[in-house]
């Protein structure tokens, strides 16, 4: 249904303003109070709600959206119990919700939005928004404003149409007018509507913007610049069993139960966020809704014919992202999938993000999909990284420098320099991995010839000449809104990020190795290594090197702590049995899981049981509740295997299980909770 041209808020629904203080939010669920934003500053609104916190992966495995809206919230817990009860958003009568910044962070998942959407959501209000978050709540029609937009509706005044959507590029502004998605390409197959051309320019460009200028539909050989709307084609794209269950109802619902999409063999499903749910107690319940979440993944391959990844005898070939670098995604690409992590291809030199169902299921229907041009940062790494440091301390650090301050926000994060060729490719997918975690678009790394050597070892039919002439790189003067920053690898120390959000960041000591001795020390009960973040070689390599360091220091697991281990891939797996990795991880009693997500999306061993347990972490991201109740802090692979046998959050150096080395270092080791 299209919007209408004067927009105003029905007397007759309410305002639902999403408060830091948890009792305000009670009391307006329970219709004792109406806020109005005259009343508040923005400060007094609640930043960084995450999608996790929307719809939890538990809310998830409903696919059809009325489901999802009865669980809206599930995951915004206060002391331990839920702040929004089942239905509590649909019951309360709501027509807009209000929020602070950077509303949507986290996952991809566009059952935040949809849960809002059939809760009775038609606008929503925040001082700004996460990327994909914000496409979705376009796609599926919801609106989007400020907070001085929302006074003027409160006092009652009608707001045209066009003040939603005039700072859009000229094709999402089609599609708010259309009323999403669905609506505008329907429009569009019919011959309704014309598409604007952006203006031709010669203008330098940025890596990204290269890509975007050889995909798109019309394209004429000229540069594009930020903000330009095109239609693009798309190389590949996947989705997992997460994921491709609503994808499936889409389509089925849109174009009917004989649907066909564009061009299969380049697009794929994957099985691995949820083959270890039965592991999770809290999943038992949700044992029927996952498994019919995987039938209906194989009922959407057969359909479809794309390629499947789907698990064996119980056993995932390993995660999407993985797979997809090693066998999917090559240089000059462009590259959708239904996972915020699919940044993490722009380690091949390609360009690829994270999409809502929604759109996914419109591009691979039709081949094509629509862009606006994004900004661009750039990242300018030289020198190396010191013994000891790793791509995730890198990362840790960026988001505490430029991602906290919202200078990556949106923007397609670059790296280059001649500092990369101290990176292994494994180490260059966790710099782009995490660009999601920086609410950025997504992250690509220039090509060089060890970009082109690892695909072509991992793809015998790989042509290096035709990588080499895909490959993109920054022009000279090509134009970077957020900036060309300079970063020396060796001024990089270890890193520990608070629970709760991964720019919280705190650097280690570098004149002890410890952790910053006014913080103290935090003991843990869990130690978990393993997710597309760090579950790759390079990752197992680092966990190796420090076990293998406490094994011949006569050392073992700490009491009380469970390590896990979990491989990212069948081909990790393989190696380390190939390499002797495993015996030496049996010997300090650590945990092997085979491959998948697991703890990572809360559905694997290693999940914390209770708000008490703190756990140490590899993964990407830390938001409440994303790995169960407990505290969760995010460090490297070498400092989550050191935590686990010193039993506390511990920065790994060189020679500390030696034991001259330990014993002094013991007692500060730590870092305290905030």
């Amino acid at each position: 249904m299209r919007p209408p041209e004067i927009v105003r808020l029905n007397p007759e629904k309410r305002v639902l303003f999403l408060t830091k203080d948890p009792e305000l939010i009670r009391r307006q669920l329970s219709g004792e109070l109406n806020l109005r934003m005259s009343d508040l500053t923005v400060d007094d609104l609640l930043d960084d709600i995450n999608t996790d916190a929307m719809t939890p992966a538990w809310v998830c495995f409903s696919y059809r959206p009325e489901d999802l809206a009865r669980d809206a919230y599930a995951g915004l817990i206060v002391d331990g119990e839920r702040l929004f009860g089942r239905d509590a958003l649909i019951d309360g009568n709501f027509e807009a919700i209000v929020s602070g910044l950077r509303k949507g962070v986290g996952s991809s998942r566009e059952t935040a939005v949809q849960a809002e959407k059939w809760a009775g959501i038609r606008i929503a209000i925040a001082a700004s928004f996460a990327p994909i978050h914000a496409a979705n709540n376009i796609n599926q029609g919801v609106l989007m404003g400020d907070h001085e937009l929302l006074l003027r509706l409160q006092a009652g005044e009608g707001v045209e149409l066009e003040e939603f959507y005039r700072r859009y590029d000229p094709i999402t502004q089609l599609k708010v007018r259309s009323g999403g998605l669905f609506a505008f390409s329907k429009r569009l197959a019919a011959g309704e509507l014309s598409l604007p051309r952006a203006e031709s320019s010669s203008a330098p460009q940025t890596m990204a913007e290269k890509i975007l200028a050889r995909h798109r539909r019309d394209d004429d050989g000229s540069s594009v610049r930020p903000g330009d709307a095109l239609v693009v084609r798309v190389d590949g794209g996947y989705s997992h069993e997460f994921t491709t269950a609503q994808v499936h109802h889409f389509l089925g619902e849109e174009y009917g139960a004989d649907y066909a999409i564009q061009e299969p063999e380049r697009f794929a499903v994957f099985e691995d966020h949820l083959i270890y749910a039965d592991e999770v107690p809290k999943m038992q319940a949700f044992l029927g809704k996952i498994e019919e979440l995987r039938e209906l993944q194989r009922v959407f391959q057969r359909h479809t014919g794309v390629r499947d990844f789907s698990a064996r005898d119980g056993v995932s070939p390993g995660i999407c992202h993985e797979l997809a670098r090693q066998q999917l995604v090559s240089p000059g690409e462009f590259v959708q999938a239904t996972d915020s992590h699919t940044c993490m291809g722009g380690c091949n030199n390609a360009l690829t993000w994270g999409v809502g169902t929604t759109e996914y299921a419109n591009l691979v229907y039709s081949g094509f999909t629509t862009v606006e041009v994004p900004e661009s940062i750039r990242f300018e790494l030289i020198g190396s990284l010191r013994d000891g440091v790793t791509a995730k301390d890198l990362m840790l650090h960026i988001l505490l420098t430029f991602a906290k301050p919202q200078m990556t926000l949106k923007r397609v994060m670059e790296f280059t320099g001649e500092g990369l060729a101290s990176l292994s490719m494994d180490e260059r997918a966790t710099l782009t991995n995490m660009a999601t975690e920086c609410s950025a678009r997504t992250a690509i790394v220039e090509a060089d010839d060890e970009t082109l050597r690892w695909i072509a070892a991992n793809r015998p039919d790989a042509d290096i000449a035709a990588m080499r002439a895909a490959s993109v790189h920054p022009d000279e003067g090509a134009h970077y809104e957020g900036g060309v920053h300079t970063i020396d690898l060796a001024h990089i120390r270890p890193m520990v990020a608070h629970p709760g959000d991964p720019n919280r960041g705190i650097p280690s000591d570098p004149t002890n190795g410890a952790y910053i001795d006014e913080l103290g020390r935090v003991p843990i009960q869990i130690a978990y290594g393993g997710s597309c973040t760090a579950g790759k070689v390079d990752d197992l390599r680092f966990y190796h090197r420090v076990v293998k360091e406490a094994v011949d220091a006569g050392r073992r697991v700490a009491d009380g702590v469970e390590f896990l281990i979990q491989f990212g891939s069948r081909e990790v797996e393989d190696y380390c049995r190939r390499a002797g990795f495993v015996d030496t991880f049996e010997r300090a009693g650590v945990r092997l899981i085979s491959p998948g997500c697991g703890a990572c999306i809360g559905c694997g061993p290693g999940v914390s049981v209770d708000e008490e347990q703190v756990t140490v972490s590899a993964i990407n991201r830390n938001y409440k509740g994303r790995s169960g109740p407990g505290r969760l802090y995010l460090a490297s692979p070498l400092s989550v295997a050191a935590s686990a046998f010193t039993g506390e959050i511990t920065a790994y150096h060189p020679g500390m299980f030696e034991p001259d080395v330990t014993e002094a270092a013991a007692p500060g080791a730590g870092v305290a909770a905030p």
